[in-house]
């Protein structure tokens, strides 16, 4: 009976605790003044592991490619080589601290990506599943 307690305990600590900075927050703001009201984790998660076919090249990318599939680890750009800090906030304290450079990071990477700027709801929730990394 006393490994419950501390079966709770542990389950607490090892939980992804999922705080929105106010940088992200005050971008949820924004998107809601859009009309966006909720944001998903699971779908910015497919949208981070969709692939996308790029009209003219027929190049298929994904964020996966650059970011890698675990958000925890440290990336590299496909053509570049550059070598790309952890996404994920749990590692990179960096992340996701400044408007600005979300916003440029965000509107950079999915043209590259999808081929075209993410909607207001497709960086919603890939914020929301970043944070959750």
């Amino acid at each position: 009976m006393k490994l419950a307690p501390i079966t709770f305990l542990l389950t607490l600590t090892l939980s992804p605790f999922i705080q929105a900075t106010p940088a992200v927050e005050e971008l949820f703001t924004q998107y809601r003044q859009k009309g966006i009201q909720e944001f998903s984790a699971d779908l910015g998660k497919n949208l981070y592991f969709q692939e996308f076919k790029l009209a003219g090249t027929g190049e298929i990318r994904q964020c996966a490619d650059c970011h890698t599939p675990d958000l925890r680890a440290q990336g590299q750009h496909a053509e570049t080589g550059k070598i790309i800090e952890p996404l994920a906030p749990s590692i990179n304290r960096q992340r996701l601290l400044d408007i600005k450079e979300i916003n440029k990071w965000l509107k950079r990477n999915c043209k590259w990506t999808l081929g075209r700027e993410c909607t207001a709801q497709e960086k919603g929730n890939l914020l929301t599943f970043i944070q959750t990394q």
